[in-house]
């Protein structure tokens, strides 16, 4: 069967190095790495209203390991991650993504909230961009205007070599500047 990334991508999944290959592919998926979470100080109180939602990560710090698992059942892939930090506090960021429209894929972080994004590959390299954020109401999806919430979302992600990876979250609000940027390398693994 075609992983969700296949179908986004159609010809251009086998652009993909094997690194980004392994990382997507279908069934179940473990990333192992660590992870760099930044953000300005003045987002802390409006990033822990949004982690009672499901959504981003609360916490910064600097080679935090973190751990992505991921599985497929019936039309949705579900990402799991594990976030460990030094002084033994975990936090986990769940979420699920089905396909959308062409080479669109929404991620939710609850069964109402979602990233609606658009994914294509230049070089070697898999770029993600965000069209906008969804609320979920019953069959609808209400759109909701990347700039009026927390801004344009950009993630890159970068082979390494055959099964290593890098990637770059990125989100910059057009007033307030870079808002939540989180980047790691990881290593990609099946099971």
């Amino acid at each position: 069967m075609k992983s969700l990334m296949q179908k986004a991508l159609g010809d251009d999944w086998h652009k993909l190095p094997p690194a980004l290959q392994a990382h997507y592919r279908f069934g179940r998926t473990t990333d192992v790495g660590h992870m760099d979470i930044e953000y300005p100080r003045f987002m802390q109180p409006y990033l822990s209203v949004l982690r009672l939602f499901g959504a981003l990560v609360d916490r910064g710090g600097r080679q935090i390991a973190t751990v992505v698992e991921k599985s497929v059942v019936g039309e949705r892939q579900y990402w799991r991650r594990t976030i460990r930090y030094a002084d033994g506090k975990e936090i986990r960021f769940d979420s699920f993504w089905v396909s959308a429209d062409g080479n669109e894929v929404i991620e939710y972080v609850n069964p109402v909230l979602g990233l609606q994004m658009a994914v294509h590959v230049e070089g070697n390299r898999l770029h993600y961009r965000g069209v906008r954020f969804v609320a979920k109401l019953g069959r609808f999806r209400l759109p909701i205007p990347e700039w009026l919430v927390l801004g344009r979302t950009t993630i890159v992600e970068e082979a390494v070599d055959e099964t290593h990876f890098v990637m770059d979250f990125r989100l910059t609000h057009p007033l307030l500047g870079q808002v939540f940027r989180y980047s790691g390398k990881f290593e990609a693994t099946s099971g």
